[in-house]
């Protein structure tokens, strides 16, 4: 079955100058004739999705988060929000509680609602998402997470794994015990493993386990009240803030001390690694600045500008009171 981005290909523009066509927007008259020798050629007929989107400019952006209780995506919100607002766009906030079927009628509710652009925090990339994405007529965003011919903004999580890693090895660190997530999340359960990985696979003499949770701290911790005892790791490293705070939890209530019995770190940067004892070392990500990021790029999709398929935001190791040198006789 032939898709817009399929018609956008084949007449070399991008997939929302399409959408304008087919909802009578303003483009050239050298890419009307274009699609409109592409559109015979393939027997095109528009779905439902571009069946209910008029042209117009609606000022409203669609908003589809993965769960409420992340402080990570509060603080993109936060960016989103002001960034909105200055440029005249209101927000629809839809929640998918974690469900890849919410997510779906999430998207299907947005282009009902004809918003001018959608911005998707995505968890994982399903083929039914990937399938759905290919027909949505207006701009979609990704965070987070990366699919050809989407148009996407990403942390560098292979950078942010391989950085912790070094730190952990100059400190003399040679037992390792990684606590990290499914690999269905590409940027938390691969990139940040693999880039930690990685780097012990280039140093000598390192042992290192891995062991898998979710992102609940509940979870975690009820788990990591089996699999600290005994641990021989001189150096856990979570997969995410919240996993490194219910690990430092469960530490306590078994009677170990961190750094001393080992050393811990998350990723994240969350207001939270400064409220516990001792402070969680993490990796700081500019949340604030990727909703920032999100508004400008999506206008500019709406508006035709080209911009980049793929954006990367940097981060930064932040050594806090929960990691440390081991002594030379330790090692």
């Amino acid at each position: 079955m032939t898709t817009i981005k399929d018609i956008a290909e084949k007449a070399g523009v991008a997939k929302s100058t399409v959408s304008r066509y087919l909802n009578n927007g303003y483009i050239s008259e050298e890419k009307r004739k274009k699609i409109d020798q592409i559109i015979a050629e393939t027997g095109y007929r528009p779905n439902t999705f571009a069946r209910s989107l008029k042209a117009q400019d609606t000022k409203l952006l669609g908003v589809i988060i993965p769960r409420l209780n992340s402080p990570s995506t509060n603080d993109v919100l936060k960016g989103i929000d002001t960034t909105a607002r200055e440029n005249g766009y209101q927000m629809l906030i839809t929640n998918s509680d974690q469900s890849d079927e919410r997510e779906l009628e999430n998207i299907e509710m947005l282009v009902k609602q004809k918003v001018a652009g959608m911005i998707l925090f995505a968890r994982k990339i399903t083929p039914q998402l990937q399938a759905v994405l290919a027909e949505v007529p207006m701009p979609v965003l990704l965070l987070g997470q990366q699919l050809a011919g989407i148009h996407s903004i990403v942390h560098e999580d292979y950078q942010a794994g391989k950085n912790m890693a070094e730190y952990a090895v100059s400190a003399g660190h040679r037992r390792y015990l990684f606590v990290g997530v499914s690999e269905n999340d590409y940027a938390v359960g691969v990139l940040r493993k693999k880039g930690f990985l990685d780097v012990l696979a280039q140093t000598p003499n390192v042992e290192v386990d891995f062991i898998e949770t979710s992102f609940s701290r509940r979870e975690t911790y009820q788990k990591a009240l089996v699999f600290l005892k005994d641990q021989p790791a001189t150096y856990i490293a979570c997969a995410t803030d919240n996993i490194a705070v219910a690990v430092l939890k469960a530490a306590h209530e078994l009677g170990y001390q961190v750094p001393q019995d080992f050393s811990l770190n998350g990723f994240g940067g969350y207001d939270s690694t400064d409220y516990v004892y001792p402070t969680i070392t993490t990796t700081q990500y500019p949340y604030v600045q990727l909703g920032i990021d999100a508004v400008l790029t999506i206008q500019k999709l709406t508006q035709g500008e080209e911009v980049p398929e793929v954006i990367e935001l940097p981060n930064r190791l932040v050594v806090k009171q929960s990691t440390a040198k081991l002594d030379k006789q330790e090692r």
